[in-house]
């Protein structure tokens, strides 16, 4: 093919060229489908090695709301890098307030939100997925039959898109049960409502095999992409929510590639006017730039605190109110503690004979037969379990 935007065979040689070099350097567990070399883009078109020009109807991979090279994300990134590249996250920004406050504005919760930013989606899913079980304290989920929630462990647990993206990886994180998407096109089940039978199948669910009061969060695209950009049924997002709301269950959205007006509105779920408890944003929110978040119902993000600070704040403020069974009880953890480090400093046998734990460790043959590396390896482990 010869026109004025293909100016080579494709691939190209200067294409041929750097696919050959890469492949001795790349790991080639990326799914390059189509042997594309980019040079630069613009707005909704790019051009290969080769000066071949392309019409980019993919948006990268669903990442570029703003089209390619846009002068105003351009402009935002030379004037950020040339005040800083990197803060730890220990330390505050007004960039990363502005967001917060911009995305609270924004966020279909509701009410008041919160952000927790993160570089991706997949790092994005992973944080909601932590959210949740922090606060409900449930070890159970339900995803959907053909949702991408990305690919690292927990994730990948729920992504279900095809099944070579779970292909060498398993056990994933267990507890995940995926349920069928409504797909009006391919249905599943009998009955012109596909919404409604997908509920009732959850509904069955909860009656035999998966305990509704285990069950932290339902994950779900308010629009699934990869599985085939299928819009769900009218009254299914709102049945969810009332599901969930029934059960004490979190509904988690992930808007990774529906939202940030991929759909016409901000977030998909807007079309249905159903709010999440926690929604999950990526790709088009940095229009190329790694970034993702975890948007939550502010109700539920305040209580997602750092643990250790929450357990000393609440130590010092219960002695500074003088309350009398504290300082006791700390004295006595101080004489456990020096009981346990000489106790450490004795043999494998000899641990195991006072403390339950290694008792059970040496019937399971963690013995003398060890050696003083093990031995070392326990008095530090439980030096610091002890600090």
């Amino acid at each position: 093919m010869r026109n004025d935007h293909i100016k080579t065979e494709l691939p190209g040689p200067n294409a041929c060229a750097m696919i050959a070099r890469d492949a001795e350097v790349i790991s080639p567990s990326y799914p390059r489908d189509y042997p594309f070399v980019m040079s630069h883009g613009r707005g909704t078109e790019v051009w290969d090695v080769d000066g071949n020009r392309f019409l980019d109807f993919a948006a990268g991979i669903a990442v570029c709301a703003t089209g390619h090279a846009h002068p105003q994300v351009v402009g935002a990134v030379q004037k950020a890098a040339e005040k800083f590249l990197h803060i730890s996250s220990d330390y505050w920004h007004e960039e990363m307030t502005g967001l917060g406050e911009r995305i609270a504005r924004v966020a279909p919760m509701r009410e008041p939100a919160m952000s927790f930013l993160c570089q991706s989606g997949t790092e994005a899913v992973e944080g909601a997925l932590k959210l949740a079980r922090y606060i409900t304290r449930r070890p159970r989920f339900i995803g959907f039959l053909g949702g991408f929630h990305g690919r690292t462990m927990g994730s990948l647990s729920f992504t279900s898109s095809k099944y070579t993206q779970q292909l060498g990886f398993a056990p994933t994180m267990p507890g995940v049960t995926h349920v069928p998407y409504p797909n009006p096109y391919r249905p599943l089940f009998a009955g012109a409502d596909q919404g409604k039978a997908v509920l009732d199948y959850i509904r069955t669910l909860f009656e035999r095999s998966v305990p509704a009061a285990e069950v932290a969060a339902i994950l779900v695209e308010p629009m699934q992409g990869e599985g085939g950009y299928l819009v769900p049924p009218d009254g299914f997002l709102a049945g969810l929510r009332a599901l969930c709301d029934e059960h004490g269950i979190l509904l988690i959205f992930d808007e990774v590639q529906s939202g940030v007006g991929r759909t016409g509105r901000m977030f998909a779920c807007e079309h249905w006017d159903v709010a999440p408890d926690i929604m999950t944003l990526a790709k088009g929110l940095g229009s190329g730039l790694p970034i993702g978040a975890v948007v939550a119902r502010k109700s539920l993000m305040a209580q997602w605190q750092r643990r250790a600070r929450q357990y000393l704040r609440r130590q010092s403020d219960r002695l500074r109110r003088g309350e009398r069974d504290d300082r006791p009880c700390l004295w006595r953890l101080q004489g456990q503690r020096r009981d346990r480090r000489r106790a450490f400093h004795g043999s494998p046998a000899r641990i195991a004979a006072r403390f339950p734990v290694y008792r059970r460790s040496a019937r399971q043959g963690f013995d003398d037969r060890h050696g003083a590396g093990r031995e070392r390896r326990w008095e530090d482990a439980g030096s610091r379990a002890l600090r």
